[in-house]
């Protein structure tokens, strides 16, 4: 391309400029030498000298992961050996819970790690054991509790089915709103002084003439789907409930017949 003889001084010089960049001198790079600190200046051995040439001699890193675990296997087992015979002195004897403490507590804890499970806390305590002032107050509580009362203690409560204090039953009462478990404990407790308050009060009489809503435990049985709620059961059926008159009259260490067995009646 040629340029005529007579081109405009201003073209020029912005063809030209187009072809530079300029940036401020603040954003320019600035190289610092940095003195890094040398292995020597950390360290007192000198790694040519104190440690010999690698003669491809070393085991794999599985097997330094093996003999890691090995380590704290062997830890832990000493650990056990010499540190737990010194929980003997902080041995309590067991005191099964009286009249006065009827609550059974459960917690859940994950070893120390932190879970919002840890500040729940489930409390089930017996009817029989509350300060109740005679049937009608029995009655009153099973209708406040709701479905917090069941006949039969709950699973994960620690009481055996054959309790002598099962006789009315047992409310079960959880809560998890609070940040820390000493306070979920305290609502808990005050519900249950509440609920002991109302059902006592012999001044009100709005709950002794309503029949026992079981509802809630009838849909629990027909969940579980084993039979128990059919042709109107509230028990599952089993061989004790069979009619002794129904099994055959047979002498006293009779044979059965074609089978060899001595069948001694009950």
């Amino acid at each position: 391309m040629q340029l005529p003889l007579r081109c405009p001084r201003h073209a020029f010089s912005l063809q030209v400029a187009r072809q530079f960049h300029y940036t401020p001198h603040v954003f320019a790079r600035r190289d610092v030498a940095k003195r890094m600190p040398l292995p020597r200046d950390l360290v007192e051995f000198d790694i040519e000298e104190d440690f010999p040439e690698f003669s491809e001699n070393d085991i794999p890193s599985g097997a330094h992961i093996a003999l890691h675990q090995q380590r704290q296997l062997a830890y832990y087992m000493r650990l056990i050996e010499n540190e737990m015979p010194k929980f003997v002195a902080f041995r309590k004897p067991f005191v099964p819970p009286a009249a006065e403490t009827p609550l059974v507590i459960r917690s859940v804890d994950y070893a120390g790690e932190e879970h919002p499970l840890t500040a729940k806390r489930t409390v089930v305590v017996p009817v029989t054991q509350l300060p109740l002032r005679g049937d009608l107050a029995i009655h009153r509580i099973k209708l406040l509790a709701g479905a917090r009362w069941t006949l039969d203690p709950p699973k994960n409560a620690g009481i055996p089915l054959d309790s002598e204090h099962g006789k009315h039953g047992y409310i079960k009462i959880a809560c998890e709103d609070f940040p820390q478990p000493a306070m979920n404990l305290k609502w808990i407790s005050d519900t249950i002084d509440e609920l002991i308050s109302a059902a006592n009060d012999e001044k009100s009489t709005r709950y002794q003439d309503l029949p026992l809503d079981t509802r809630h435990i009838e849909a629990k049985v027909k969940k579980a789907k084993r039979g128990d709620h059919a042709r109107g059961q509230t028990t599952r059926p089993s061989l004790k409930d069979f009619p002794k008159e129904w099994l055959p009259q047979l002498a006293p260490h009779s044979p059965v017949e074609g089978t060899g067995i001595t069948f001694t009646p009950v």
